[in-house]
């Protein structure tokens, strides 16, 4: 889920925009994972199993779990990969049409490339939530 980024920004992602934000009590999350507007549905309803996200260091936690609109998803892994290693099984399971759609979503944390490192976050629906 998680990308280091070349530019030092703080925010971004690959499989839909990602922020941390604190969370406001009631988890035991330390942060806020949001996605595009466009595809956040998809990740609300189990569609959408990976994201792929350009920081500097993982946000998200294994095991956490953080609130996407009235559900939490939990981390299952998070896996630092260059951009050459993301599979086309994986950009269908990130919401993407395609490898270049996946890097231009990517692209507003900073440019993509393939020996870019990106952070593979796996997730699912967390119990209770759905």
């Amino acid at each position: 889920m998680i990308v280091t980024a070349a530019t030092g920004r703080k925010h971004g992602a690959m499989g839909g925009p990602l922020r941390s934000r604190p969370s406001r009590g009631g988890t035991s999350s330390l942060s806020k994972v949001e996605f595009s507007r466009e595809i956040r549905d998809d990740v609300v309803s189990g569609d959408i199993t990976v994201s792929f996200r350009l920081w500097r260091r993982p946000k998200v936690r294994v095991g956490g779990r953080y609130p996407v609109g009235p559900v939490h998803i939990e981390v299952d892994s998070i896996e630092l990969i260059p951009f050459s290693s993301v599979s086309l099984t994986d950009v269908r399971l990130s919401g993407e049409d395609s490898l270049e759609s996946l890097r231009r979503r990517a692209a507003h944390a900073g440019p993509i490339a393939d020996d870019t490192l990106i952070y593979r976050v796996e997730f699912h629906i967390a119990d209770g939530t759905a």
